[in-house]
């Protein structure tokens, strides 16, 4: 067990009765006055346009198109039409008051078929600086994604794009360039990837996000999952080395990744090994791109002693970037939304096995539950782990923290009524809030800001059209956007907890 381990083990000992959020009030927590708010979206979640101007398909284009459907026999060709109302949304941020707005640029919309030698759609690059501008006549800053899930379809039909290190890496610097030469003048805020654990694991592993690949013929799940997220970190540090050299002297602006991860509760406090399990799960799921990307170092030892020759091994060369890199990152994008027991399995493991053999579940050894479940299972009410994962990256990583995405869908919101007086949504976000509010002033954690997931119901991958997770409602059949409850909630509630705070 390692001194962290041990360190968090005795820290403390909050009861699972305060983790659920079934019985404590919200409290309405002051945050700094500087403290930032804002909504969240993916460009293929929400644009729509799948085909017009010139766009080139990507991966999810494709996905969502397979028969049999992986996608609840849904697609976004159309989705919320971000693309053409993108000025009603703007205006609908600003009426919000919201501070700022991360969205993510379809790779596939600015370089059709995405390489480093194919022409430039100069038709999608006039959408997003027509969608930058309007943000700033509105007083929004924008905060860009350059990749949230959607690789061009064309670099995965040439090379399988994150499987192949050297090209990828080359393909994207080429895009990244791109962006940064015709946004980088008003965009000051850059995230390289969206969630690298989730293209590994979920698009190469058990196939249930695009491009799907374990599902196709001749894959190699042991090995590929870990070799994407090889070519994730070095390429995210390539960009940075390009931004900071080429870009940021004269733009000022700053660039990160974000990474997402629940928080580890031990599924039985008095076994040791599950005490152990919580912290290697959290080492497997943030360790793994967090400690070479904001440490500048090696793999964590419990994921090299466990995966061996499974796991990609850094060069000097690839170090001495990661070294060399790692403190231009200037801040931590955490996407966060729940708490799971981690509970340590003695059974031999599966070839692939990609946890240590954790299980993970809502209900510990005593069957209480982590919290009250949202509309998806998986995501529980637990606010106490919230700030214990905010205390663990900031005593891992020492870096300023933005939370990238933060929200839950409300069960039974396919009735508008519910949908629209989304209480649990409120209490949900309001409890979130206040262990923002506890993890500053309490922990000493800075943390800096806040986007919720999401400005509005879209397209929500493999689920489709089912969980709304937005604090806006749409109507997928007339495209009309209504406030919800949430919505009027966080503008009150961010005017009252920012009011006269230092």
């Amino acid at each position: 067990m390692s001194q962290e381990a041990d360190m968090w083990a005795q820290a403390d000992q909050t009861t699972i009765s305060s983790l659920t959020g079934s019985d404590i009030p919200v409290e309405n927590l002051k945050l700094p006055a500087n403290f930032v708010w804002g909504a969240a979206t993916a460009a293929y979640q929400v644009e729509g346009a799948a085909a017009q101007d010139s766009k080139g398909k990507s991966i999810w284009d494709t996905y969502s198109h397979l028969e049999p459907s992986r996608t609840n026999g849904e697609n976004a060709d159309v989705t919320c039409d971000h693309y053409h109302q993108f000025d009603e949304d703007v205006k609908l941020m600003k009426s919000l008051g919201m501070d700022t707005y991360r969205f993510s640029i379809a790779w596939s919309r600015v370089i059709p078929l995405g390489g480093r030698n194919d022409p430039v759609n100069e038709l999608g690059i006039c959408f997003y600086n027509r969608l930058i501008d309007c943000l700033l006549a509105h007083g929004i800053t924008p905060s860009v994604t350059l990749y949230h899930w959607d690789v061009p379809q064309a670099l995965y039909d040439r090379y399988k794009a994150f499987l192949n290190t050297t090209e990828f890496r080359a393909d994207y610097e080429r895009y990244a360039r791109l962006c940064f030469t015709r946004f980088g003048d008003r965009v000051q805020s850059w995230v390289t990837f969206n969630e690298p654990y989730i293209i590994s694991i979920f698009g190469h592993l058990n196939g249930s996000l695009a491009p799907g690949h374990c599902l196709e013929a001749s894959t190699d799940t042991k090995t590929e999952p870990w070799r994407v997220g090889h070519t994730l970190i070095l390429s995210h540090a390539s960009v940075v080395q390009i931004y900071a050299k080429e870009f940021q002297p004269s733009q000022n602006g700053k660039i990160s990744i974000v990474l997402n991860g629940h928080f580890y509760e031990a599924h039985d406090e008095s076994k040791q090994a599950d005490i152990d399990a919580a912290q290697v799960r959290l080492e497997f799921y943030i360790g793994w791109f967090g400690d070479p990307i904001f440490l500048g170092k090696d793999y964590p030892a419990s994921m090299k002693e466990y995966l061996g020759a499974r796991l990609p091994s850094f060069t000097l060369e690839d170090l001495e970037l990661l070294k060399a890199t790692c403190s231009i990152n200037a801040f931590y994008g955490m996407n966060h939304y729940s708490t799971k027991f981690a509970r340590q399995l003695t059974t031999p493991p599966a070839e692939d096995d990609w946890t240590r053999k954790i299980e993970e579940s809502a209900v510990n050894s005593k069957g209480e539950e982590i919290g009250p479940a949202s509309s998806m299972p998986w995501l529980r009410i637990a606010p106490g782990g919230f700030r214990k994962l905010l205390n663990w990256v900031w005593k891992r990583y020492h870096l300023p923290i933005l939370v990238t995405e933060n929200g839950c869908p409300c069960p039974g919101e396919a009735d508008v009524k519910i949908a629209m007086d989304d209480q649990f949504r409120q209490r949900y976000l309001g409890l979130y809030l206040d262990s923002i509010s506890q993890a500053i002033y309490e922990d000493g954690v800075n943390v800096e800001g806040y986007y919720v997931w999401s400005l509005m119901d879209n397209f929500e991958w493999s689920s489709g059209y089912g969980p709304r997770y937005g604090i806006v409602h749409v109507d997928f059949n007339t495209l009309k956007r209504t406030p919800k409850k949430s919505a009027y909630y966080l503008q009150e509630t961010f005017k009252t907890r920012r009011k006269g705070q230092p």
